[in-house]
């Protein structure tokens, strides 16, 4: 048995029956799979479930919170859902695309950038998550600065050093 096996079946045990058990199951088993979910990881969920790996696969396809491929050590998901969208979710999302030099979608080995269906923030609008750390009211101006913030730089010193 695998340490992970028996976290599963701790997590089993909330439940009144197996499949319930799967979404959690399936977050611990990504955290523990380095921020995805490789086909080893279904099988181990499957097997701690009594379940069959292409449920596991059916349940984590579905949902933005599952990442099948794997990712940069972080990763800025952007709500695209209609409030998000109604307040310029597709500017932010160009924005980190152009201080990322990747596209949506795309991955480095820093960075992951996706566009998710909802964040769950409507009320606060547009949603990024960073590292599923949620900011709220993002704006594309706002994009620059949090990009330096993950990256470490302190712009008020590389304005300094510019204007020097």
């Amino acid at each position: 048995m695998t340490a992970l096996y028996d976290e599963i079946q701790e997590i089993r045990g909330r439940y009144p029956e197996s499949r319930s058990a799967v979404m959690p199951a399936l977050q611990l088993a990504q955290q523990r799979s380095g921020g995805w979910l490789p086909e080893q990881a279904f099988r181990d969920v499957a097997d701690a479930l009594d379940l069959t790996p292409a449920y596991c696969l059916s349940i984590a396809s579905f949902y933005d919170m599952f990442r099948l491929e794997p990712v940069g050590e972080t990763v800025v998901e952007v709500c695209t859902n209609i409030s998000c969208g109604l307040t310029g979710a597709q500017q932010v999302v160009e924005a980190f695309e152009s201080e990322l030099g990747i596209r949506a979608g795309e991955t480095t080995d820093a960075f992951t950038l996706r566009t998710v269906e909802c964040l769950g923030g409507c009320g606060w609008a547009t949603i990024v998550a960073v590292n599923n750390r949620h900011r709220l009211r993002v704006r594309a101006e706002d994009v620059p600065g949090i990009v330096a913030e993950l990256r470490g730089i302190d712009l008020e010193v590389a304005d300094d050093a510019v204007d020097a």
